[in-house]
């Protein structure tokens, strides 16, 4: 577990759960990296191997989890633990949010994580193979009542906003 606390991310906290070669990354939005000690609790077999960074909250982890811990004041790998594949997972994040998007709502906050962390997930397939996966999934799904009108949203503000004069 991992968490990227930012003014980019209005303080609002991920946590990034993966199993190496299997499954898919899972993300959660928290306002505390703390709060992912709670989420392993609930989602994590006691037979995984956890590792996690030197945060003193993560210590709780031992108590059901063989753990392995990284100082990355001293090194971000070592035998003993490695946080890499999350710190890179959060580095791709806000690279996303920064180059991209340039910012995010908190309100939308946890659907681009999940858009990264499927991006993660598919990152060894080529644009066009992402293009035709996302565009397969989009036609065989029902309309998304959260998305449905999202690039509207603004031009019915702007329009409500000056008296019904249409400023677009």
């Amino acid at each position: 577990m991992r968490c990227c606390s930012q003014a980019a991310f209005n303080q609002i906290c991920q946590s990034s759960a993966r199993r190496p070669g299997q499954g898919r990354t899972t993300t959660f939005v928290e306002r505390t990296e703390g709060a992912g000690v709670e989420i392993a609790k609930r989602i994590v077999k006691r037979s995984a191997i956890m590792h996690a960074d030197e945060g003193s909250h993560w210590d709780a982890l031992h108590a059901g989890w063989l753990t392995r811990r990284i100082n990355h004041s001293e090194a971000y790998s070592t035998i003993e633990g490695c946080t890499n594949q999350a710190e890179s997972f959060f580095s791709r994040l806000r690279r996303m949010v920064r180059g991209q998007h340039h910012y995010v709502s908190p309100q939308y906050l946890h659907q681009y994580a999940a858009h990264a962390a499927w991006l993660e997930d598919h990152r060894e397939l080529d644009n066009g193979a992402l293009a035709y996966r996302a565009l397969g999934l989009a036609l065989g799904h029902k309309v998304s009542r959260n998305w449905k009108g999202y690039w509207q949203r603004r031009c019915v503000t702007l329009f409500t906003a000056h008296q019904g004069k249409n400023v677009l």
